[in-house]
């Protein structure tokens, strides 16, 4: 497990490295992880029983980073427009259905799917297209997945005290602290990319590893209702897609608020 998992983390990695200095590539490697995670959602969701229109739901979450990616916009912040013509669709297409049974729990879960896995995630693109675009994904990379690290490495080794053992039986205490340690150090080291003072930076390190945890948490939660290990088997030794991207899921979103609305009203 171990060793699939360094030999996976290595080709991510080296992938990682290689897009992340072009707009186009990265964007689009970025759209194909986020509709893979939410494929993965899906297909978890009906492992569960829990119904959803996976493939049209697949299809109208690829539209959002897609959109992104190729600066596509009918209006600013269309995002929303577009989830309330998926409402929509989704609405209409209950007039097809035989049964009215399971219509609300149906609608709700593809539209929650599309909401917190594509439109948060598709943050990660709208960073990469900021002014600095290239230095704040980075960081926010650097950070975030600095914090996974130092889990695993001080969890697996010193963890003792369970986290939430109800949630996710395997995260300590230790380990969370260990990926706070390792979040403040990795974003001390990318101060340069940031450019900013070292206050900010220390509480950038530790908000994004708050919310990173907050993000690995919270899939971990929907996984033990859906009684499943992980949600797919595409990347040997760390799972599936969604278990590559959960620690973004908030982090992406607010790192890209916080930089772009309140350093700005704080003219910094």
């Amino acid at each position: 497990m171990l060793k699939n998992r360094i030999i996976t983390s290595a080709i991510l990695i080296i992938i990682s490295i290689t897009a992340i200095f072009f707009e186009l590539p990265s964007a689009l490697i970025l759209t194909i992880l986020i509709v893979a995670s939410l494929y993965e959602f899906f297909t978890m969701l009906q492992k569960k029983g829990i119904g959803t229109y996976k493939y049209f739901g697949t299809l109208m979450g690829a539209v959002i980073p897609l959109s992104i990616t190729f600066r596509f916009e009918l209006t600013k912040g269309w995002e929303l427009l577009f989830m309330v013509l998926g409402f929509l669709f989704l609405i209409l297409m209950q007039f097809k259905r035989k049964s009215n049974s399971g219509a609300i729990a149906d609608i709700s879960a593809t539209i929650f799917g599309i909401f917190y896995i594509s439109w948060f995630l598709s943050f990660l693109i709208k960073i990469r297209y900021m002014p600095g675009g290239l230095g704040l994904l980075a960081a926010l990379l650097l950070i975030t997945k600095s914090g996974d690290i130092g889990a695993y490495l001080i969890g697996s080794r010193f963890g003792r005290t369970p986290f939430i053992p109800r949630i996710s039986p395997k995260k300590s205490v230790e380990g969370a602290f260990g990926g706070l340690a390792f979040s403040i150090l990795a974003a001390l080291v990318s101060k340069p990319l940031l450019n900013l003072s070292y206050p900010h930076v220390i509480l950038i390190g530790i908000g994004l590893n708050v919310l990173a945890q907050l993000g690995d948490l919270s899939e971990s939660l929907m996984k033990r209702d859906c009684e499943v290990k992980d949600s797919g088997s595409a990347l040997p030794g760390m799972g599936g897609f969604l278990d590559l991207m959960d620690s973004f899921l908030f982090s992406a979103p607010c790192f890209y608020f916080y930089m772009n609305i309140v350093l700005k009203s704080l003219k910094i």
